[in-house]
């Protein structure tokens, strides 16, 4: 399942240079999450990069729409946006 980043970011920047697959980037309003790149930090990490770095606590989140095995993540892993 790929994560998403919630209207709780402080737009601190700690995230993105975190991301090994560069799927974080400034939105509007808060910083987003690419669904397509996104793999949790699977095959690059024990547990999410992201979640680790962020000073506000419950900001980055699961996304419940994107449901996926461990071997679909690991099928994103190094792609790039495009």
């Amino acid at each position: 399942m790929a994560l998403m980043i919630t209207e709780d970011c402080i737009n601190c920047n700690a995230c993105v240079d975190e991301c090994p697959n560069d799927a974080i980037s400034e939105g509007e309003s808060v910083y987003v999450v690419n669904a397509d790149l996104c793999t949790e930090c699977i095959g690059f990490f024990d547990e999410p990069q992201c979640i680790n770095v962020c000073p506000v606590e419950g900001t980055i989140i699961p996304d419940p729409n994107y449901q996926e095995t461990k071997e679909e993540l690991l099928a994103k892993k190094g792609k790039k946006a495009g």
